[in-house]
């Protein structure tokens, strides 16, 4: 008798695990996005792009302005030329198109060659010959064949006329001023380098770092800063190759295309003008917008400290607050601590609303803890700014008690 009774148990429980097995499985939940809300765009030192434009509608000079953003700094005056190294270029070597006054020159020898024009020679190049030549050749638009002029011993340059048009490798043309110098950097081709007055070099930059219609105050601001920090990586690059790049990695630079009358007068107007601490260029630093606060680094201007002009009213700024999702997968590849449970700001600058900056920022997952500064968070994740707070989110127990049975 007991073991029938042993049996029915048995095949009782046997026949609820099957049931239990063949019932739906319920799918689990994905793991949610993470809304991370911010402030500014940029790193915050030096000039803000459009709290300059902020300080220039309320009235204040070009001057006032500077002083406001590099404190305890001095008006100083530089000149010379500037090597910028064109990142479009990505051909073995520097083609131009054929143009009335085109010279070239022999970077060994200091020898200068007049080019002779054609009507069915439209371009000429520069390009690697032997282990640290280079050779010039013609382009020959009827019978679409490159025939050798000249080769030299080293590099060379074009020059001569006020632009040169630099052919690139989609075959559009882009202008500069000065000369479309090919460098012999790394690799087996070689790197094009505008070499041009400082002058005419910020009448490429000023355009693509500010807004053309901003007022007078504002880019003359934007000059300044400009021409100070490309003069202080130029004093620091005399051994290589070139002193800037032409990307946001350095100073945004289009060259003659990028001219606009606005900011050539804003150019004029401050010419020759620098900032110095200690009587040397400072590294007058800038970015976009820093969100309502200036941001401190290494050097003794570079501080911390409320900015009202970032978000003065009619000044156009859309970065003031800004708001982000990052999927789940893109917060665990950049914490690695598993499924986050959580992320919070342990650290702030204590400058600005909500407590400004994120210095530190903590992720919980499922894997542990782990803590990155606010700008490794930005870098990683793409943000715009390390002025950032992250969205609470709810937990994952219930927070009610549960019914008691029978009720």
């Amino acid at each position: 008798m007991r073991k029938r009774v042993i049996a029915a148990v048995v095949l009782s429980s046997a026949a609820i695990s099957a049931t239990a097995q063949a019932g739906p499985i319920e799918p689990k939940a994905a793991a949610p996005d993470t809304t991370i809300s911010g402030r500014g765009f940029g790193h915050g030192r030096g000039l803000s792009q459009y709290g300059a434009q902020g300080a220039a509608i309320a009235g204040k000079s070009v001057r006032q302005i500077l002083d406001f953003y590099y404190p305890g700094t001095t008006t100083g005056k530089a000149t010379g030329s500037i090597r910028v190294r064109v990142s479009a270029d990505t051909t073995d070597g520097v083609r131009v198109g054929a143009v009335s006054g085109l010279r070239v020159r022999s970077l060994a020898t200091g020898k200068v060659y007049a080019l002779p024009r054609a009507a069915n020679r439209n371009q000429w190049s520069i390009d690697p010959n032997g282990e640290h030549g280079t050779k010039l050749s013609s382009y020959d638009a009827k019978t679409r064949k490159w025939t050798l002029y000249k080769t030299f011993t080293g590099m060379a340059q074009f020059e001569g006329p006020a632009v040169i048009g630099l052919v690139l490798p989609s075959g559009d043309v882009r202008r500069y001023r000065g000369a479309l110098r090919a460098t012999d950097v790394s690799g087996t081709h070689l790197d094009t380098v505008n070499v041009l007055p400082l002058e005419y070099y910020l009448r490429g930059v000023v355009p693509r770092e500010a807004v053309s219609s901003w007022r007078p105050a504002a880019l003359q601001a934007q000059a300044v800063a400009a021409r100070t920090y490309s003069v202080f990586h130029r004093d620091r690059a005399s051994r290589k190759a070139y002193d800037l790049c032409d990307t946001t990695s350095c100073q945004v630079y289009g060259g003659y295309d990028a001219e606009k009358t606005s900011t050539n007068n804003a150019i004029a107007a401050t010419a020759g003008q620098i900032r110095l601490y200690k009587g040397k260029p400072i590294i007058a630093e800038f970015s976009s917008s820093n969100g309502g606060a200036t941001a401190a680094g290494d050097a003794p201007y570079q501080l911390t400290k409320v900015d009202g002009w970032d978000a003065y009213p009619k000044n156009g700024n859309p970065n003031v607050t800004w708001t982000v999702t990052r999927s789940a997968a893109e917060m665990q590849a950049v914490f690695a601590v598993g499924s986050i449970r959580y992320v919070r700001v342990l650290k702030r600058t204590g400058v600005g609303p909500g407590g400004g900056r994120a210095l530190t920022v903590e992720a919980v997952g499922s894997k542990g803890k782990r803590v990155l500064t606010g700008d490794q968070v930005r870098i990683r994740l793409h943000l715009r700014s390390a002025w950032i707070s992250f969205a609470a989110r709810p937990l994952d127990i219930p927070t009610t008690p549960l019914e008691e049975p029978g009720r």
